[in-house]
């Protein structure tokens, strides 16, 4: 069991250099005892070049994507990415991948959000086949992934774990036949025992996979200042609001808004909540938007995260 940080692209966009930003922030996360630090993706910084930077940089972490998109991406472009990353980090990186909102997708790339559960499932395969031998040859009904050339990465060994933030019931059957994990977000502990680990720890028993691993992600923050942290937790999961799968989610944990979900209090609260997240079936619990207030709010969660995550075997 393992406890992180997520880091958003927004936070680390609005310093005077994205990446130095990211590998600074790593580096304080892990001298306050975090076990690993995930960057999200968007429009701006590629989250994958970020965390194999910073991987590289600070190697007492471990570094993930939370998560990749796979809408406009192809899977052989994905597997070198990894790889190299793999390689930069010596086995420390971990690929998060998600479906994507498809409204984003159709105004950005103006791609469809038609047949996304087939997609995810012909991405996932020809990604793992290059990640775990070097090679694909794959021909599915929304994309083709041949490698006419070897396509191992020396160095990026052992292979990265694949992880997708999957949430309805198809792509969790899909994630636990064929990845090694899921990134849940915006799910309470109820929730994510029953609607999460459940399906998909019996669609990895059903193909013969190892236990999945199951990364919670939970927005949440330390501080005394309960009313603005509220206030800027409504503000920052607004989007979230209007996103079906999201909206799902949120209904199964009994609340009614996303900001509903976000963890605010003091350190004790904090750390019930995040006992919580393990008793239902979490393997790792990473705090997301852990800067909703202060500066030194944000330090404060981060000191507790890594006080509990010495409780726990990485």
């Amino acid at each position: 069991m393992s406890i992180g940080i997520a880091l958003s692209p927004f936070t680390l966009d609005a310093t005077d250099n994205a990446v130095d930003a990211a590998v600074a922030l790593t580096r304080e996360a892990a001298e306050a005892g975090v076990r690993s630090v995930w960057f999200g993706q968007t429009f701006s910084t590629d989250a994958i070049t970020l965390a194999g930077i910073a991987g590289r940089e600070v190697p007492e972490v471990e570094v993930g994507t939370s998560a990749v998109p796979i809408s406009a991406r192809h899977p052989l472009l994905i597997a070198g990415q990894t790889q190299t990353a793999g390689a930069a980090t010596r086995g420390r990186f971990t690929l998060g991948l998600g479906l994507g909102a498809s409204a984003l997708a159709a105004q950005a790339f103006g791609i469809s959000g038609d047949r996304v559960i087939t997609r995810l499932r012909e991405f996932l395969t020809p990604l793992r086949s290059v990640i775990e031998t070097g090679a694909a040859d794959f021909h599915g009904d929304t994309l083709t992934a041949v490698t006419p050339m070897p396509a191992a990465v020396a160095g990026a060994r052992p292979p990265a774990q694949i992880l997708v933030a999957a949430m309805g019931p198809q792509a969790l059957r899909v994630t636990g036949e064929l990845a090694d994990g899921t990134l849940p977000f915006l799910v309470g502990p109820g929730a994510l025992a029953d609607h999460v680990v459940a399906p998909l720890t019996r669609a990895a028993e059903r193909a013969g996979r190892p236990r999945p691993r199951v990364v919670a992600l939970v927005a949440g923050v330390v501080t005394s200042d309960i009313r603005t942290a509220r206030a800027a937790a409504e503000a920052a999961t607004a989007f979230y609001d209007g996103i079906p799968s999201y909206r799902r989610t949120v209904e199964l944990s009994g609340a009614a808004r996303a900001s509903e979900l976000v963890v605010i209090g003091d350190e004790e609260s904090v750390a019930a909540r995040v006992a919580e997240y393990f008793d239902a079936g979490a393997t790792d619990v990473v705090f997301t938007q852990t800067d909703l207030t202060t500066s030194a709010d944000r330090s404060r969660t981060w000191r507790l995260l890594g006080e509990l995550a010495k409780t726990r075997v990485a």
